[in-house]
């Protein structure tokens, strides 16, 4: 018997011996297998409900399990002797591959269950002891435990005390895996391990398995029928080639990224029609992503009710990633040519991505690759727009008429009291400022961005079309889901609550009465998150006030002239801290509330945080700036007559220069503190404290135990140290608010597409060596959408109005256009400042509003002026709203209207040219389905055929039995029927 994994027990029902021949040429001795006729009839507490499918397996799927026998001690030899060979024998964990594989260096582990448990004073495992009404399926699957370094209790020992809890569980988890081996899975344990406490199930589908859940998955598989992919002709053809030798230094040195001339026709896999398909390599023809959604599929249709039976289940990644002898694996060419900021200029290899993760997350970075890609024209208009302020901001002629001191304008106090009068030419540096993002190539920009929202998101469909193409899933329908472990929890506690009322057969469902009080919970905690989001905005503007009011009292002149920059800096910031705190809130809050509404399937789980979490998180970023853009300085009051707060709070206006300047400050520093921090900190900075901390935790370990730790840990192990995953819903979310922050305001700040790009490009190699060194390797789920998250990307259609409103009402473009066109006496921008302001007599300040110090300036004040469409003090209706107001807010609602028609019909007319489906594209679909009928149809012809060779041979055959002695015809009967008794290969 070489080394510890000499002999295999092939297990069956009916007690035979088998011999077979291994791979290797070696025998394999087989023996009795006791595994009870029908795990289906477990009784309901054990926390166990079979599916149907798996119900009435045959016998050669049903029957037979595999144990390997790994160690000699196990068959009774002695414990020196087993030693002996152990030492003379190679490395145990070599054959395996360090956990890849089950003991016999064979079959490979597809998933693991990891569980907790306690160990006796002896160090042994413990089998769970029989009660008496216990059935003898429950005795005979505990008697005859997993293969694995687990050793079981003997008969003689004394069993100790152990903890009826602990106890449970393992039952439990015993009625559980003896389920999974009766669906055909095969199974190891593993409790010798170096992490304490903790036991791991390994987990192989073989090959039956794998044929039958594929079938019923109806996973398209390539079959042996290859085709020409269409090329293109002539001078594209030249173009392509001219581009891919351009773009050849930015490419993936990956296999699957190189461009295909030939593909292989997929079908969905059937058992019966296993002829067409190419079987020549039968271990690598379900690859370890598909291997894993195949035992998952197994999985949770055997639903474990219990909880926290088992503590995590995840599939192995495929090896080491680092390392000078790291044999090549996937893992390791996606960290070097993926997941390594010194390729952030590349592509990025999809195929790859979606071959190691699955096409859900292969969607995720082919979605975020497309749109860190249309973010490139959008930086390069942004930052051109910019540098066009910086070139004309001398030319300026309404910011040089603010910076002229000789025009000597006097402006009224901003507050009652303790304000006083100020010189205009003070505000002179914003509203130069406010030139860089407010001019009329803001206009332009806007327009583009309208259009290039559109455009991104037809080149996204026709993206992700391609891709389905690419991967097969052109004909996939999604099917429902199986129902989540919680909600069958609730069902069944449901339906014992009606037992004793009720003997109904039929299945209980959750019905609206039983989630009543999570909805009324839902929609009560929404309420009250939203304004408490309200109340936090509201009390960043109470300190904005304040704290204006107090600097103003300031005597020093610097401090009055910083006012407003100290004001709104120490705000924005107060509101990033608050925005960053309560998105992580939120986020655990919206989880709860989805969790106690007990959706059904997984799917409905993650439609409904999606909308909870999208909701919370996008009140939360965009109230700050909604108020500086829609509201901020339109309720102010004149002076002598202000509107107030609380009795004594002013509401703030806008500056002398418009609040568009402001709002870019908001939207900036919220901008680029949310991904500052929220990446950097949160995404970087965490998983590292959390490798030091472990580091720390393993230097304080004798240096020899920590090296012969980490030479001699399994894969297994290795990975359940990783994070867990914990799904693509944070990635998208952010990904998402700062679309917005893009397209919803750009006309306040052209650069945001630029800091866009910049973080982009860092965030995909993050999440890229996330996903590849920090998280365990998650299931992978087969999708052809990015699903609901093409939802929220579909208000980009009401950008334009959005925008519009943004340039009519909070920047000074529409009002300059009045002027320029209405007002103006020679045509230019000369006089515009004057146009705008309004006059006021201070002696028609009300008692106890005047300044206290009227003579602040050195002189004394008649009239002042302020930022408002009034009549003059000298006018019948003095202060009253003047028809100029009415003009500039006829103007500003004519711009929006005309402004949302044409960029709305500019972006159907972009829907219209670019058809969803490419045109190639199309013709491969149409040219694989002409080709799989003619496939079939051969098929068909040859079934024809050998029917009717069948019927010539059975004609001549009854030909030449007629021939016979009339003694033979009359014992036609028997006779004949050997005489059709002949070998037919269908």
């Amino acid at each position: 018997i070489p080394g510890r994994a000499g002999l295999v027990l092939s297990c069956s029902r009916s007690p035979r011996a088998l011999a077979s021949k291994s791979d290797n040429g070696d025998s394999e001795f087989h023996g009795v297998d006791f595994l009870p006729e029908d795990l289906s009839e477990a009784p309901e507490e054990t926390g166990m409900r079979v599916n149907k499918k798996y119900s009435c397996l045959p016998a050669e799927e049903k029957g037979i399990h595999i144990i390997n026998i790994r160690a000699i001690e196990d068959i009774g030899y002695d414990q020196h002797e087993s030693t002996l060979l152990n030492s003379l024998s190679k490395n145990p964990d070599a054959d395996c591959k360090y956990g890849l594989y089950f003991r016999d260096g064979k079959r490979k582990v597809d998933y693991i269950l990891v569980y907790h448990y306690k160990k006796s004073s002896a160090g042994r495992t413990l089998a769970r002891r029989p009660q008496q009404n216990d059935a003898s399926v429950r005795s005979s699957r505990q008697d005859q435990p997993l293969p694995g370094k687990g050793v079981q209790l003997e008969m003689g020992d004394p069993e100790p005390h152990m903890d009826y809890h602990e106890d449970d569980k393992r039952f439990r988890r015993e009625e559980y895996e003896g389920n999974l081996v009766e669906a055909g899975l095969e199974l190891e344990r593993d409790e010798d391990t170096k992490i304490h406490g903790i036991g791991f199930v390994k987990i192989h589908a073989p090959w039956n398995v794998l044929c039958r859940e594929a079938e019923f998955l109806k996973l398209k598989m390539p079959t042996k029928k290859m085709y020409q992919i269409n090329q293109t002709h002539g001078l594209l053809k030249k173009i392509n080639s001219v581009i891919q030798k351009i773009t050849e230094p930015i490419q993936p040195k990956v296999a699957e990224h190189k461009p295909q001339t030939v593909k292989r026709l997929s079908y969905p896999f059937s058992r019966e029609k296993q002829h067409l398909f190419d079987l020549s390599d039968k271990d690598s023809f379900f690859d370890s992503k598909t291997r894993s959604t195949i035992v998952i599929v197994v999985l949770t249709a055997l639903v474990l009710l219990a909880n926290g039976v088992y503590s995590a289940a995840y599939p192995l990644h495929d090896g080491d990633y680092e390392g000078e002898n790291v044999e090549p694996n996937d893992r390791k060419l996606l960290c070097e040519e993926w997941a390594s900021y010194g390729v952030f200029y590349k592509y990025q290899p999809i195929d790859l991505v979606r071959k190691y993760f699955g096409e859900k997350i292969g969607l995720y970075f082919a979605w975020l690759g497309v749109y860190t890609q249309m973010l490139i024209p959008a930086s390069i208009v942004g930052i051109i727009v910019f540098l066009y302020g910086c070139a004309t901001v001398d030319e300026n002629i309404p910011s040089m008429e603010m910076c002229d001191q000789r025009n000597n304008i006097t402006m009224c106090p901003l507050c009652d009291k303790t304000c006083s009068y100020w010189k205009m030419s003070s505000a002179c540096a914003t509203a130069r400022a406010s030139h860089l993002f407010d001019n009329p190539a803001t206009v332009f920009f806007s327009v583009f961005m309208a259009l290039w929202a559109a455009t991104f998101m037809e080149h996204w469909k026709r993206k992700q079309m391609r891709l389905n193409y690419r991967w097969d899933l052109t004909g996939f329908e999604e099917e429902e889901d199986h129902p989540r472990a919680e909600y069958e929890a609730k069902v069944l506690e449901k339906s014992l609550r009606k037992e004793h009322k009720h003997k109904e057969t039929d299945k209980e469902k959750l019905t609206w009465k039983d989630r009543f009080p999570a909805y009324l919970t839902n929609f009560v905690g929404i309420i009250f998150m939203v304004g408490l989001t309200f109340a936090i905005v509201f009390g960043v503007i109470i300190y904005r006030i304040s704290t204006a009011a107090a600097l103003a009292i300031s005597s020093t002149p610097s401090g009055r002239s910083s006012v407003r920059v100290t004001v709104t800096a120490t705000a924005v910031i107060i509101n990033l801290v608050v925005i960053i705190i309560l998105d992580e809130v939120y986020g655990c809050i919206a989880r709860w509330l989805t969790q106690i509404e007990v959706p059904k399937t997984d799917k409905n789980f993650e439609e409904r945080l999606i909308f909870k979490a999208f909701l919370l998180k996008f009140v939360n970023a965009y109230t700050p700036i909604f108020y500086v853009a829609f509201f901020k300085g339109r309720f102010v009051g004149r002076p002598g007559d202000y509107v107030y707060i609380f009795h004594s709070f002013r509401m703030e206006e806008c500056a002398p220069g418009g609040c568009l300047m402001e709002l870019c400050i908001q939207l900036s520093i919220i901008m680029l503190g949310k991904q500052l921090i929220q990446n950097n900190l949160f995404e970087i900075g965490i998983p590292k404290m959390k490798k030091f901390i472990r580091y720390l935790k393993l230097k304080r370990r004798r240096s020899l135990d920590h090296e012969e730790h980490m030479k001699k840990k399994q894969r297994y192990e290795v990975d359940y140290n990783l994070e867990p995953f914990a799904g693509l819903t944070p990635e998208y979310m952010e990904m998402i608010i700062q679309f917005g922050f893009v397209t919803l305001f750009v006309a306040s700040f052209p650069l945001a597409p630029l800091f866009a790009l910049l973080n982009n490009i860092i965030e995909i190699r993050l999440d890229a060596k996330k996903f590849v060194t920090e998280l365990r390797r998650p299931v992978a789920v087969r999708a052809k959408d990015i699903g609901k998250w093409i939802l929220l990307l579909y208000p980009c259609l009401f950008i334009p109005g959005l925008m519009a409103f943004v340039i009519s009402f909070t920047s000074d473009f529409i009002p300059r256009l009045v002027y320029l066109y209405m007002y103006s006496e020679n045509g230019t921008m000369h006089g515009f400042v004057n146009h705008t302001l309004s006059s006021f007599n201070v002696s028609d300040f009300q008692a106890g509003t005047a300044p206290n110090d009227p003579l602040d300036l050195g002189y004394e004040v008649q009239i002042c002026r302020y930022k408002d469409y009034r009549e003059p003090p000298w006018s019948e209706n003095k202060y009253d709203i003047s028809k100029d107001f009415w003009a500039v807010l006829a103007a500003r609602l004519a711009f929006v209207i005309v402004f949302q028609n044409l960029v709305m019909f500019m972006s159907e007319f972009v829907d219209w040219i670019i058809p969803d489906i490419p045109k190639d594209i199309s013709q491969q679909i149409h040219k694989e389905k002409v080709l799989m009928v003619e496939v079939f149809m051969r098929e068909e012809q040859g079934k024809l055929q050998m029917l009717e060779t069948w019927k010539d041979k059975d004609k001549r055959k009854g030909e030449n039995c007629n021939n016979h002695s009339p003694r033979l015809s009359r014992s036609r009967s028997g006779s004949l029927s050997s005489c059709h008794s002949y070998p037919l290969d269908v």
